[in-house]
Formats: C-alpha cells, structure tokens, sequence
C-alpha cells in the first residue's frame, strides 16, 4: 500500500494507553509531519469535539473529528453531519442506565455532554480526568439538545455488556468504547457510517484509507478501509480484521513516513 490519503485513528486503548488523558508532543508533531506529507488525519473516537481539540492542540484545527462514535464529525471548523436518536428511545435507555446500580449515564451534545451524577465522582472524573466540557442538569431526561448518543458509565468496567445488547441491540448500536463505557448511538450508526460520509465529501476511496483501532467500536471502521491496523493490545476478534498490528501508533506514523510499504 502506498501512503494512505487519510488515516482515522481511534484514540482511548490506540492513541492513548494505559489510561493516558493526554497526548506527547512528539505525537502531534509526527501527525503535523503526516499533514505536510498531504495525509489528511482524522480522531475516531467516541469522545467529544470540544474534548478532541483540547487533546490535539497543536494540530487543533489542520485535522478532522470523527466524534461519538460516529454521531457527528467536523473538519476545518465545519460540521460535516449529525446524527440523532429518536427521543422515546433515548428516554427509555436513559432510565434503564439510572435504574442499574453502580451505573452513571452520560447524554452527548454536539458541544457539551449533560450528566446528573448519583455521585459527584462521576462529575469529577468527567470534569478533571477525562476532561469533557460537561454540564450538571436538575433532570437528564429534559434536555435541550437532540438525542445524539447516550452512554453508560461503570467504574471497574462495564459487568454486563451482553444484558445490554440483548436488550436494546435490535432499536440502536450498542458497543463498549472502552473498559468502562458502553454506548448506544442511533441504529446503524457506528465509526464507518461517519467515515464514509466524510470520505463521501471528500472524494476519497475507502481503499485509499487506513484506519487504527483495538475495540468493539472500531470494527465496522477497519472493515471498510483498504488498510485496518490493530493495536497488538486490541481484542482479538479485533485483531483478526487487521491486516497489521503496531504496539504504539506512533511507531506506524514513523513507518509511514519513512515510506514503508504495508503487505498483509
């Protein structure tokens, strides 16, 4: 393969290990290298827009936003799409989350994600770790915005994710985006639908791609590029998609710019 016109990199377990809520510079500065190079550089990630410029700082405003899990994306300041949930389902899922003891749930804005914490931890690890511009509601069920994606939050790791998905796997995508996340976005929205709309604006191939994930959340988004790479840390059903593994992404950044060719 020769060097991809556009990389869409998942962040949490890919971009960033071991927990990590910022990136190095020397990351940046490959990705800044990767830009000059004429590789456009997209962050698919189920994080917010607002927390995914904050990350990427020094390249804030050169590369893309592939936002919640595929809910809305953005790419020099404008807003691609969005997408939305119907507002009874939002609602119903809204209530089994706050029904779950030792669950928190968490409703995505466009800007800012709206919490009412059953204990104010959550609202600190959101605010100070995770660092999500996020509002605290007298009641999560009323809402201004649009329904977009509706997320639970369990400390330790999500217990149940097959409860979930036999649930409500057949009205919308339900996914881990992470050991202690489980989102649920509108039906048949998921990183790929995102992707090739924005490949669609673009005028590029999926063929012409690459794209670098380790989680249930990244599946449908390896599967539709030319080039799926896996994290060697990724799941392995994960792993199987791939065609390539890397231990740290910033390895495969300096590969790519070295001019190395990729074979399955």
């Amino acid at each position: 393969m020769q060097m991809p016109k556009l990389i869409a990199c998942d962040l949490d377990g890919t971009l960033l290990l071991d927990g990590a809520q910022s990136l190095g510079l020397d990351t940046c500065t490959l990705i800044g290298r990767l830009l000059d190079a004429g590789v456009l550089f997209f962050a698919a990630s189920g994080r917010q827009y607002t927390n995914l410029r904050r990350l990427f700082s020094p390249v804030q405003e050169r590369i893309g936003y592939l936002c919640e899990n595929g809910c809305v994306s953005f790419y020099q300041g404008r807003k691609l799409h969005q997408e939305h949930m119907d507002r009874s389902l939002g609602r119903e899922l809204i209530h089994a989350i706050r029904q779950k003891e030792g669950c928190e749930v968490l409703v995505s804005g466009v800007m800012e994600s709206y919490i009412q914490p059953k204990d104010m931890r959550f609202y600190y690890h959101m605010r100070d770790v995770v660092r999500n511009d996020v509002t605290i509601v007298p009641d999560i069920l009323d809402t201004a915005e649009d329904y977009m994606k509706i997320s639970a939050y369990e400390e330790g790791g999500i217990k149940d994710e097959t409860y979930w998905k036999n649930r409500f796997g057949d009205r919308c995508t339900v996914v881990t985006g992470g050991n202690d996340w489980l989102d649920m976005m509108p039906p048949h929205v998921n990183k790929a639908s995102a992707l090739t709309h924005i490949l669609s604006l673009l005028d590029i191939e999926p063929k012409e791609c690459m794209a670098i994930g380790d989680n249930d959340n990244d599946a449908e988004m390896l599967r539709l590029v030319g080039f799926p790479v896996a994290m060697s840390t990724a799941k392995p059903e994960i792993r199987a998609i791939a065609r390539a593994r890397t231990d740290t992404v910033e390895h495969l950044f300096a590969q790519i710019l070295s001019g190395a060719r990729f074979t399955p």
